[in-house]
């Protein structure tokens, strides 16, 4: 017996293996000085735990952290607590808890280079002001849409930085009553709200690749928002909006590229204070089935050195009123408009002939969206026909461009974003869908519409 009680002494003696699966995470949480490193192994973690003092908790391998399908995976309720490198996974799956991969209530969180699996809402930010969430690969539970979770929400989290995350399938990327952000270079696919923003001032958003959701961006109830260098893509359904713009002041969207949306910029009461203008400049509407669309109410917009290429209706209002009060041409520059039909007889770039947007049916199905279904036919272009024939009945043009540009401006694509190494992702199709997007914005940028004369 006593060789046997000897091995087992040993056994005793001997240290737990790093990333054992039975071993307690919360356990060396609790064991940790503030401030201290804690470097897990490859291997899976229990979770549910809660981080109370400043730590930072990192991966070697891919460790995983197993929340069972309860509650959050891991809870932040202290400041200055960084966590990267893990695989975050298995949330619970209830709305009214707000089960997360990670919750925070707590300013200054570092979430870095994670990768979310399984989990109803991915990043949760309560409270957390001058915090980063970076480089994170965020997927979300196979539910219907409207039951799941936000890939990324903050919340009161002020001067917090949110660049280069893969968000997939979830349901928003929510920013509320959180002031002084920075969304950069994020990818945000297959959700409901690629972004938005509520109650937030001061934002620059730039960047951002927004593909497949039902609304690209929306922002509500905010100013001085900054939006540039995003491409808005395949924004569907009843809304479709590439962007939204909800009582919003002072917002500046420049060289944003909108493609194959509903909608590709959609305003209402934007500006909503008297006086406010908002700068609408050097973006690409393209394949839209309508590239611009106004409340009839709107005004104090500013639209110059923009392309608005094939879209199905360039311009709309949406509804009844006078339409008025807007720009189309600062500076002396306007846009460019793949169905100018003018010239430029003193070959310089600009036409000799104001560009109006007055077509009899498009007022119709500004009145009546259901006719779009007419879009194209020959009903529809008999209708215009009449219209300029008859110039009685002729609308009231929506859009008077004094110097309508004959070639398109040089608006290049920004680089396109890939996943982090080890994402859940299919990266492949969304890199080639881009990049044919890419290719067809050279194609169009290559061709004008009208030759000048000789």
């Amino acid at each position: 017996m006593r060789p046997l009680v000897f091995a087992l002494a040993v056994l005793l003696a001997l240290p737990a293996a790093t990333g054992s699966a039975a071993e307690d995470l919360q356990a060396l949480i609790d064991a940790a000085e503030p401030g201290s490193v804690i470097t897990l192994q490859g291997g899976t973690y229990i979770g549910n735990v809660v981080i109370d003092k400043p730590l930072t908790i990192t991966g070697v391998g891919w460790p995983t952290v197993d929340g069972r399908g309860a509650g959050n995976v891991i809870t932040i309720e202290a400041t200055d607590v960084t966590i990267e490198g893990m695989v975050i996974a298995n949330t619970g799956s209830s709305l009214a808890n707000e089960n997360a991969g990670i919750s925070a209530n707590a300013p200054r969180v570092r979430i870095l280079g994670n990768r979310f699996e399984n989990v109803l809402f991915g990043v949760f930010l309560r409270e957390a002001s001058d915090s980063v969430v970076a480089d994170n690969v965020v997927g979300s539970m196979p539910l219907d849409e409207a039951r799941r979770g936000d890939g990324i929400r903050l919340w009161e989290s002020s001067r917090s930085l949110v660049e280069n995350n893969v968000v997939d399938g979830g349901r928003d990327t929510v920013l509320w009553f959180s002031d002084d952000l920075i969304l950069r270079g994020n990818r945000v696919t297959n959700g409901r709200y690629g972004i938005h923003f509520m109650y937030s001032d001061r934002a620059l958003i730039d960047g951002n690749y927004l593909s497949g959701n039902s609304v690209g961006g929306f922002l509500m109830y905010s100013r001085d928002l900054v939006m540039t260098d995003n491409v808005i893509s395949g924004s569907h359904g009843p809304s479709g909006y590439g962007i939204g713009l909800k009582d919003m002041d002072v917002v500046e969207i420049r060289g944003n590229h909108l493609i194959g949306n509903r909608v590709g910029v959609y305003l209402d009461n934007s500006p909503s204070t008297p006086g406010i203008e908002h700068t609408i400049s050097g973006n690409v509407f393209a394949h839209n089935q309508v590239g611009l669309l106004f409340q009839p109410s709107v005004e104090g917009n500013v639209v110059s050195g923009n392309a608005f290429i094939d879209n199905g209706e360039q311009v709309g209002v949406s509804g009844k009123g006078v339409f008025a009060g807007n720009v189309w041409t600062a500076d002396g520059v306007g846009n460019h408009w793949s169905d100018y039909a003018g010239y430029d007889a003193a070959a310089d770039g600009y036409g000799d002939v104001t560009y109006r947007l007055d077509d009899l049916f498009s007022s119709f199905t500004d009145d009546h969206p259901r006719l779009h279904f007419f879009d194209q036919t020959p009903a529809a272009r008999a209708v215009d026909l009449a219209g300029h024939m008859f110039p009685a009945i002729r609308p009231r043009p929506k859009v008077a461009d004094t110097a309508p540009l004959i070639e398109p401006p040089d608006i290049p694509l920004p680089p396109i974003a890939m996943p982090a190494p080890g994402s859940m992702l299919p990266s492949i199709v969304t890199a080639a869908a881009l990049l044919s997007m890419a290719a067809l914005l050279v194609s169009v940028a290559r061709r004008s519409p009208l030759r000048r004369p000789s």
